[in-house]
This record gives C-alpha cells, structure tokens and sequence, in this order.
C-alpha cells in the first residue's frame, strides 16, 4: 500500500456491521466490514446481541453452539453486499485464546469456485484486517478457533 489505511464511516447496516470507505492508493478502494468476536460469536452477526457466554476453550464453545446454536443460526443476520472489494476487520474483544477467520463460498462447489480468505493470530484485544475481492455467491464465516456459527454473507449485483 502507498498510502495509508484512510476510513470514513458511512452507516451501519441492519446488523450492526459499520460500513466504511478505505483508500489504499489513488484508484483502488475497498469497503470495511467491521466484526467482534466474543466468546463463541461474533456479535453484530447475531443482532448486535453479546450472549455474555462463557468460555475457557473451543470446547466450551461446541457444547454451547450444540446448545443453542440453530436457534441463533435462524434468528442471525444475513450480510448482503454488492461485488467488490471488502476488508473484514475483526477485534477479538476478550476471548482468551487466540482466534481467527475464515470466509469462504457455501457448499461445496461454492468453497471450489468463491474466492476465499482466512488467517488466525487474533489474540484477547486484537484486530486484523482480512482483504477480499467477493464475486456473486453464497458465502459462510465463521471463527474455526473460538467455534463460531458459521453465518451467512450473500454478493449479488
């Protein structure tokens, strides 16, 4: 990058996720995705709604998605964008084990054809930047590490 990351807030969608325009050079412009992760969740992904969970590790999390997770994977909110370029900025807000992010086209041919991006080294206080160009499709992200739902995102021009 030339220049550095410039952010100018525009709104917030139904879900709570901030929207923002980001510069990274004279022509090239990308839109910010802004998500937190707390224990099991990511928090504007469910309404904006922090379930206060509990958790010392990933397993703590699958009891408590085993629990309650299709009720919440029913009532979450579905991130509808347009084509374009996108960067995820996720803050794991207190998990106290390191986490990540993964997004990726739904089902199997989507996750062959979608483009995809993933990375870990979220630790408790962090923030990382996941840079994506998403074409039309059906796409599912989630935290492997934490274990989060897997929710929805759709592009459509």
């Amino acid at each position: 990058m030339s220049t550095p990351l410039k952010s100018l807030y525009l709104g917030a969608i139904a879900s709570g996720c901030l929207f923002a325009a980001s510069a990274f050079g004279a022509t090239e412009e990308a839109t910010v995705i802004e998500l937190t992760q707390v224990a099991c969740q990511f928090v504007e992904s469910e309404n904006g709604v922090d379930h206060m969970f509990e958790t010392a590790s990933a397993q703590d999390c699958e009891a408590i998605n085993a629990e309650s997770g299709d009720q919440r994977a029913a009532d979450a909110d579905v991130i509808r964008l347009k084509p374009g370029s996108y960067v995820f900025r996720v803050t794991n807000q207190d998990v106290p084990y390191e986490l990540g992010f993964w997004l990726r086209g739904a089902g199997v041919v989507g996750r062959v054809s979608l483009p995809s991006v993933s990375g870990g080294g979220l630790v408790a206080g962090t923030t990382k930047d996941y840079e994506i160009e998403l074409d039309e499709g059906e796409y599912l992200y989630s935290c492997p590490l934490n274990p989060t739902l897997d929710y929805r995102l759709i592009v459509e021009g």
